[in-house]
């Protein structure tokens, strides 16, 4: 399948998912592999760019859920299925481990019951281990641990890349992306349901509402009140690379009811990351750091690890969770409506996305959407690789030998090339401002933030959007 070169008023579409995130761009994926006709409606001007590109980026092994749960179900099958399309895709991965730690006697009790948790959700690897075990491993810990549970499976992977895998993916099948489509009123008929958007209607005969943060707004357009979500803002410290010796695991805290707490992790790119806190807050677009935030996550390192706080903060942000008022993910069909929602996907939505992209396609079947195998289903997309664990083009002397491009360094901080800056320019997906780099390539995301190669970075998206007329596809990602 072939994606539709341009997105005409009088098109209908057999499925409109609502959302460009991990989520949404998964069920995407999962149904324009049928033959099926897709559009993706993203509110912004990029996929990837509300909750999915902030988070902590660990890829779960599902060890804490809640057993019985549909969450753990999802998690637990997401993690072996995004463990495989990582492999395929070059999604950057890093098979780290975790050591959930215990500082006091309270925490030391629950260890057992949180390894029952994990046997019970089909976990059965992690171990209940020692002081001595807790610092042979993890040597920079602060002192008072008592002991600790370990999850060998814990990951660390690029949501990122992830976002833009399955969005590249779902547009390879036939996916139109839609972008700069905010949907503001939804009218049902008989057989269509017409998207009132920002960037003009969309009709289509089935929709999915995965529009995260939004979602309950969305569902609340078809005629339900079924949930509020909440943003939860989660604010993050992400220290410079000269303190990743220190952490070589994911440093996890005992769970509590407002979630799984502040914890320390290397990420792919060579940092290392502190956070996140959890801070109920009103408005949904507020990603903004407070002095609050700034104040208790220096707390919190200063007991978990204090000698990271000797080390260099290269940047501090938050990212805002769909948190709602409901125990589960929240995934129904509304048959008689042709709709499903896809609801309440906390942070665990990285790890469970491609599972619940296939729990939403059987919902969608036994709603009676009819769902044949599209014919021959493109390669999975081979992603450019900005990890650390693996060669970087600029590491690469034949890729380099072959075009010189990939030997020019743009940001030295991140040891970005005007090579990758080019591709992410010109890609299936591409970026379309200097965020959308930032996200694809790692440009102005190191030391210095974008003070020396910010004004570089600018020129070269300004030169290959003019030349190949990029920014004026902004609609629908052609």
């Amino acid at each position: 399948m072939t994606a539709t070169p341009h997105h005409q008023d009088d098109a209908v579409f057999d499925v409109a998912v609502i959302g460009g995130g991990i989520v949404g761009a998964a069920i995407a994926r999962e149904l324009s592999g049928c033959d099926v006709s897709v559009a993706l409606v993203e509110a912004r001007d990029d996929v990837g760019d509300g909750t999915s590109k902030a988070n902590t980026a660990i890829l779960h092994t599902g060890f804490d859920a809640k057993p019985g749960t549909l969450e753990s179900r999802l998690v637990a099958r997401g993690y072996h299925l995004l463990s495989a399309y990582a492999k395929a895709t070059g999604i950057p991965v890093e098979h780290t481990g975790a050591v959930l730690v215990a500082w006091n006697e309270e925490e030391l009790d629950a260890l057992p019951g949180l390894k029952e948790k994990a046997e019970a959700n089909g976990y059965e690897h992690c171990r209940i281990v020692g002081a001595h075990e807790v610092y042979r491993s993890l040597p920079d810990l602060g002192e008072g641990a008592l002991g600790g549970l370990t999850v060998p499976d814990e990951s660390i992977i690029c949501t990122w890349t992830t976002n833009l895998a399955l969005a590249t993916d779902a547009r390879q099948r036939g996916t139109t992306i839609l972008l700069q489509h905010a949907v503001t009123a939804v009218e049902t008929g008989d057989a269509l349901t017409t998207l009132h958007t920002t960037g003009g209607e969309v009709r289509a005969r089935w929709v999915v509402n995965a529009a995260g943060l939004g979602a309950d707004h969305i569902d609340r357009l078809f005629g339900h009140d079924r949930f509020t979500v909440t943003p939860r803002r989660g604010e993050l410290f992400v220290f410079d690379k000269m303190a990743r010796p220190l952490v070589d695991k994911i440093v996890l805290p005992v769970p509590s009811s407002r979630g799984k707490g502040v914890l320390i992790s290397p990420t792919i790119y060579g940092n290392v990351m502190l956070g996140p806190t959890a801070e109920d807050l009103t408005d949904r677009t507020d990603t903004s750091t407070s002095a609050d935030g700034y104040s208790f996550l220096l707390s919190k390192g200063e007991r978990l690890m204090p000698r990271l706080l000797a080390e260099e903060v290269t940047a501090s942000y938050a990212g805002l969770r769909a948190a709602i008022d409901h125990p589960d993910y929240l995934i129904e069909a509304t048959p008689v409506q042709r709709y499903l929602l896809v609801g309440g996907i906390r942070s665990t939505g990285l790890t469970a996305g491609i599972a619940i992209a296939e729990h939403a396609r059987t919902l969608l079947e036994e709603a009676g959407l009819a769902l044949r195998s599209g014919g021959d289903v493109p390669e999975p997309p081979q992603m450019p690789n900005i990890g650390e664990a693996a060669i970087r083009p600029y590491q690469d002397a034949e890729r380099i030998a072959s075009d010189p491009a990939y030997g020019t360094i743009v940001c030295f901080c991140e040891r970005v090339t005007e090579g990758e800056i080019r591709d992410a320019c010109h890609a299936p997906v591409p970026a379309r401002n200097l965020e959308g780099l930032r996200r694809r390539t790692r440009a102005m995301n190191g030391r210095c933030q974008g003070f020396f190669c910010g004004a570089a970075v600018a020129a070269l998206n300004a030169q290959h959007h003019t030349h190949d007329g990029c920014s004026s596809q902004h609609k629908d990602n052609r």
